[in-house]
């Protein structure tokens, strides 16, 4: 089973707005340069959709209201909608913020057949948080997503297993997951633009035209998806990103961003007591074209110092730029518990680092928000976090 909430964070605001329900609505930031997190039904049919350039968003909608996003509100209704999906099952994969996956078979006999355990669902989410969620029900995580996607808003689907490939081949072939727009654009040059038209399509040309994801797409296209509801799924990075107000040329605004990325990084890594074996590092220049690159640390790490060093490097690699930037982004990443072993420098400098940085999330906290910065970030406006969870 799937279940994803329907406009999530348009959803929680209008608990607290609701002589905005039936108007087109959008949570993001009011400025041109941010981007859309969240857009009613009503102003999705104007065309606009999430991570759609905010600017953009207003000229297709332009009576549009704009509200600001609020990271605490939808953590907490978050909780509360993963701890219903807890008392139906313990197998539950969380996806992200507002969705995941749940294996109900060894629920079937206290709730009842999967439809009713569905409707149990959507209508405990909607009388308990005033929201409403959409659920798919398949044989598999990968049609049981499609069927709810199928099902939005506010539905709930059923593809029984007998019925899974005629489901499926009906559909359009962007519905597989790993067919974006340019896969699309391959693929129709063949004629081929339903999954009836993939899934009938030799492997071997697949695979010449796509590699080993074509083997992957003819599979799906078949409904053979093997994976399992992975229960209490660890976040993999956790990150922040920042959209500048103009496009940046210079190296120096680009490091001194970083740094600011690479402290509000690391003190979510400790505060969720986890460290990182990876960083990475997401640019997107003018025209939008995004480029990531990733970088695997010597030793796991909860440090700015060290996830800042390791950017750079990978902002240094780029070697030059062809256009502006204007999205700059830093993730840790292939997370694991903190608190394991730690090999030390002979100076004993990385221990005098961390326990400065410790010392600023202890600050932090008493004062609330970053009171405290490093001295190369004085002077330089303090931005707000972006908001949402941890990316799963």
């Amino acid at each position: 089973m799937h279940v994803d909430m329907d406009a999530f964070f348009v959803s929680v605001e209008l608990l607290q707005r609701p002589d905005l329900r039936g108007r087109c609505v959008i949570v993001g930031s009011a400025s041109g340069r941010s981007v859309v997190l969240s857009a009613s039904y009503e102003a999705r049919r104007y065309g606009v959709r999430s991570a759609m350039p905010m600017a953009r968003a207003l000229r297709l909608c332009p009576q549009a209201v704009v509200i600001e996003p609020s990271q605490a509100k939808y953590r907490e209704v978050s909780a509360r909608v993963m701890q219903i999906f807890r008392d139906v099952t313990p197998q539950v994969e969380q996806l992200s913020v507002d969705e995941a996956f749940l294996d109900i078979s060894g629920s079937r006999r206290r709730l009842g057949p999967p439809l009713q355990i569905g409707e149990l669902i959507r209508r405990t989410i909607r009388d308990e948080l005033g929201i409403t969620a959409t659920v798919g029900i398949a044989a598999s995580k990968f049609v049981a997503k499609i069927a709810s996607t199928q099902a939005k808003p506010d539905g709930l689907l059923l593809v029984p297993e007998d019925d899974t490939v005629r489901f499926l081949h009906a559909l359009p072939v962007g519905a597989l997951w790993g067919v974006g727009e340019k896969t699309r654009e391959i693929l129709a040059r063949l004629g081929i633009r339903t999954i009836a038209d993939l899934a009938h399509t030799p492997p071997p040309v697949l695979h010449k035209l796509l590699g080993a994801a074509g083997d992957q797409v003819h599979q799906l296209a078949w409904g053979i998806d093997g994976r399992q509801v992975t229960p209490e799924r660890a976040g993999k990075s956790i990150g922040a990103e920042e959209t500048f107000e103009d496009d940046v040329d210079g190296t120096d605004q680009l490091r001194r961003e970083l740094l600011r990325l690479a402290h509000r990084t690391a003190a979510r890594l400790r505060g969720s007591g986890q460290q990182c074996r990876t960083v990475a590092l997401k640019l997107r220049y003018a025209d939008f074209t995004t480029i990531n690159r990733s970088r695997r640390l010597p030793e796991p790490a909860d440090s700015a110092r060290e996830l800042y060093a390791a950017a750079v490097h990978l902002l240094e690699a780029l070697g030059p730029r062809p256009q502006p930037v204007r999205l700059v982004g830093l993730r840790a990443e292939q997370l694991e518990p903190s608190g394991g072993g730690r090999q030390l420098s002979f100076d004993g400098s990385e221990d005098h680092w961390r326990s400065a940085e410790q010392a600023l999330d202890q600050v932090n906290r008493k004062f609330g928000g970053a009171q405290v910065v490093p001295a190369a970030l004085l002077g330089t406006p303090q931005r707000r976090p972006k908001p949402g969870l941890p990316r799963q």
